[in-house]
């Protein structure tokens, strides 16, 4: 459904470090500056905004970054919070609810922006 996901961000260089070790790899830049993360088809986009006002995160919005095992989230969670970002919510663990039983952690980056890591074990 989604071709991309990009968020705003007020200190680029901190943000690449940030996305660089959250996604272990380095990011593609364009010609404006805008980092670009692929993987499985998806694209994930960092830029300063393009009309000059600071950014700022998106009160109540999640972007949310599938995984294929609760290792994996592990990882990322834990390069998250050595990268800038902030561990929020409970602890990287296996949760059930109305959408069933899902290993999710939660952490925002240096600019505010929520971010969800998700593995969906196999019914």
């Amino acid at each position: 459904m989604f071709s991309h996901v990009m968020v705003g961000s007020n200190d680029i260089e901190a943000s690449q470090r940030f996305y660089d070790a959250l996604f272990g790899m380095t990011a593609q830049k364009d010609g404006k500056g805008r980092l670009a993360y692929r993987r499985g088809g998806a694209v994930f986009m960092v830029t300063t905004p393009i009309d000059g006002t600071p950014a700022v995160p998106a009160n109540g919005g999640t972007i949310g970054f599938h995984f294929e095992a609760p290792d994996e989230i592990d990882a990322w969670h834990e390069a998250g919070v050595k990268n800038g970002g902030t561990s929020i919510e409970d602890a990287p663990s296996y949760r059930e609810g109305g959408f069933g039983k899902v290993y999710l952690a939660y952490l925002r980056d240096p600019d505010g922006n929520k971010l969800c890591a998700v593995h969906r074990p196999a019914s």
